[in-house]
């Protein structure tokens, strides 16, 4: 009987010794950072820490970034998300400082000098950061109120653990299998499913059997479509020609290729964006609202609206400006994206066209019409994955259970990236007679 091909392929990795090496060393440093994630910073009141990420989402999605660390108030609270913030914020600005954009076209050591700013921008964006939760915690009575300079040390504490995790993600880049960051998320997010499953037991055991069995199959449901427009790419026919000087003559050589233009070319970033711009509005309400109890204010007001977990219908302000902001920025990053990449301008100086297209500006005109017709389908994909929490809470309502779309869309990006990684380290090896 034939094994799956996935079973298959991780059998031939593990027996090349090289490879079972990486897979190893990956592992092993995941459990170092499962390790780290628990070492926590003094003063913590866990029962006030749980209450408050339960009730707030942004800081939820940041927990997630850290793989749990931040709900334990840990060294690795900050998680990886400064580095994440960091990338986007270069991503942005690299087409728009003329000093960023010449080292983007200085091909291997261009990028590097790239990498080393972000590493450099990571620091004072995760000490901000820090300090940022670090001051909400204690307005919250989560964290005990602390001195100067046990703050700084605090702070110190919280940036040393971010690029602690950054350089754990670099070595697995380095020496294992995968990206590393990515696996790092996906370690954390893969940590928190036996707390997911006990939720699932108590949903039956309250008499939400049904409702939680329509829960798995939306669930199912959503994998599958991220599997599909994940994978969805629009491929642009190019040809070649070149010519070749052999035995004192010009010849004349062609080939044909085919560009793979992504349906979702974004990823999850414009989710990012979105989530942090429709939840800020109520972060800084919170600030204003009056506790409970008493009278609400207008500020209570502002704080209920921008809320995910409100009920209909006033929560429902929140998941339609979300699913639009979700669908803005979607175009927008990938604009920004395809402005860098220049690929009218590469398949010029490389001797390409594409078939019926004059290089130049009609090639410019046709690609630019491609990539938004196909950015509709992945933006508004996006979108749907967005509000998919808020779907499934109201068919099922499944409350103890929270369906979270970034964790979704990170898990099978990274599950089918590292696939491919190791299915290609089995390629370059797999000579005739080399695996039998």
């Amino acid at each position: 009987m034939a094994r799956p091909k996935l079973l298959q392929a991780m059998i031939d990795a593990y027996n090349l010794p090289d490879l079972r090496r990486r897979i190893l060393i990956t592992f092993g440093i995941l459990v170092i950072f499962r390790f780290i994630a628990h070492v926590p910073l003094p003063g913590v009141n866990a029962d006030v820490l749980q209450e408050l990420f339960d009730e707030n989402a942004l800081l939820g999605m940041f927990d997630m970034f850290s793989g749990g660390a931040m709900r334990n108030f840990s060294v690795a609270a900050m998680g990886v998300y400064p580095y994440i913030t960091a990338t986007i914020i270069m991503t942005l600005m690299t087409p728009v400082i003329p000093r960023l954009q010449a080292l983007s076209q200085e091909g291997e050591t261009g990028r590097n000098r790239i990498n080393l700013i972000t590493h450099w921008l990571v620091i004072p964006l995760a000490g901000l950061a820090g300090y940022g939760q670090l001051t909400l915690l204690q307005s919250q009575g989560a964290v005990a109120s602390a001195d100067a300079l046990s703050t700084v040390a605090i702070i110190l504490a919280l940036i040393a653990g971010t690029m602690f995790l950054i350089w754990l993600g670099e070595q697995i880049t380095q020496y294992g299998i995968g990206n590393g960051i990515s696996i790092i998320i996906f370690a954390g997010i893969v940590a928190g499913l036996p707390e997911m499953i006990g939720r699932g037991i108590l949903a039956q055991e309250q008499g939400q059997a049904l409702g939680l069995i329509v829960f798995i199959i939306i669930g199912l449901a959503t994998t599958l479509l991220i599997v599909i427009f994940t994978e969805a790419h629009r491929r642009i026919p190019v040809q070649y020609a070149k010519s070749v000087f052999r035995g004192g003559r010009m010849y004349r050589q062609s080939g044909s290729t085919h560009i793979p233009l992504r349906v979702n070319t974004a990823g999850m970033i414009p989710l990012i964006f979105a989530m942090a711009l429709v939840i800020f509005p109520g972060i800084v309400a919170s600030y204003f609202a009056n506790p409970t109890g008493a009278d609400p204010n207008f500020a209570n007001y502002i704080q209920n609206i921008f809320n995910p977990n409100t009920n209909l219908p006033l929560g429902l302000v929140y998941w339609i400006l979300f699913f639009f902001l979700v669908v803005g920025f979607a175009f927008f990053y990938t604009k920004v994206l395809f402005a860098q990449q220049d690929l009218p301008g590469v398949l010029q100086r490389q001797g390409g066209f594409i078939p019926g297209i004059r290089p130049g500006k009609q090639t410019e005109s046709y690609l630019n019409g491609v990539i938004n017709r196909i950015t509709w389908g992945g933006a508004l994909f996006l979108a749907l994955v967005a509000i998919v929490p808020f779907i499934a809470r109201e068919i099922t309502d499944v409350q103890i259970i929270q369906m979270s779309s970034f964790g979704m869309l990170i898990v099978v990006g990274v599950v089918l990236d590292t696939m491919k990684q190791m299915e290609a380290q089995l390629v370059m090896r797999r000579y005739e007679g080399f695996l039998k």
